[in-house]
């Protein structure tokens, strides 16, 4: 099921970037500042390596790494999705990423007898969980033909579940341990668009940084691509995004960072 839905969305969306069917030159991807009510609705697929190390069970891990690729063949669940709402230069933003990791692996290994060490094997399954929730409140910096940009003020709040399950094989010997963190850090930034040689086509950004929620020396977060304006109320994306995470502490990500292209299309009213 998720990889077909992966193929469907991935489909649609070329569909959008190469059917001239849909493309209109004088589509502006510069939203109109005015005293109405505008929203914008963005479903993504967001397809990061992660890189980190974990405080687990009062002890450093090695680092970890998976690339993008291995990330989505072990997971399991996930929504993405953001939404935005603005009224004249004021508005307010929300984004929000739920994904849950499952790797299941077979470790060879050996166990202390009466008799001597004996040859065993190890099943392993490893279960990440995490939500990572961004809310701000937006104001209007910049708006004109060429250029849009917000400044934002909010708080990112980020929860994680890190469990790991052991069984011998060849018997009912089993073990299991998990650990949780969460954390709700203050964030400035602005993100925006600038419009391609007054096209229909542009550069969305965004940018913040963060911290002090407790649990966090420093978070920050950044993205830039490419995007494509195909009517009044669509565009499509394709951008570079990545989140960093410095947990002080026992907090569970130490130096983690979120990595990868993300694909969206967004849907405005």
């Amino acid at each position: 099921m998720k990889h077909k839905f992966l193929k469907i969305f991935s489909a649609t969306v070329i569909s959008f970037f190469t059917s001239s069917a849909y493309a209109q030159s004088d589509n502006s991807p510069i939203p109109q500042v005015s005293d109405k009510w505008r929203f914008e609705v963005t479903p993504y697929l967001w397809s990061p390596g992660i890189s980190s190390t974990l405080f687990f069970k009062d002890r450093y891990l090695d680092t970890a790494v998976l690339s993008s690729s291995n990330v989505l063949g072990d997971l399991k669940t996930g929504g993405m999705i953001s939404a935005e709402a603005h009224y004249g230069n004021w508005g307010i933003m929300g984004d929000l990423v739920s994904a849950t990791l499952q790797q299941n692996q077979t470790i060879s290994t050996t166990l202390p007898t009466s008799q001597g060490a004996i040859p065993a094997r190890l099943a392993t399954k490893a279960i990440l969980q995490q939500t990572i929730l961004t809310g701000a409140a937006t104001y209007t910096l910049i708006n004109n033909q060429n250029a849009y940009v917000d400044g934002l003020v909010g708080v990112r709040s980020i929860g994680v579940t890190a469990t790991l399950n052991l069984v011998l094989d060849g018997s009912s010997l089993s073990a299991s341990d998990s650990k949780s963190t969460s954390t709700i850090d203050p964030i400035v930034g602005f993100k925006g668009r600038y419009r391609l040689a007054s096209s229909s086509w542009y550069i969305p950004l965004y940018a913040d940084i963060g911290g002090g929620g407790g649990t966090t020396n420093v978070t920050w977060q950044g993205m830039v691509g490419v995007g494509k304006t195909f009517d009044k109320w669509i565009d499509v994306s394709l951008a570079y995004r990545a989140l960093y995470y410095d947990m002080s502490g026992s907090g569970l990500l130490q130096k983690t960072t979120m990595k990868g292209p993300q694909l969206a299309a967004t849907f405005n009213f």
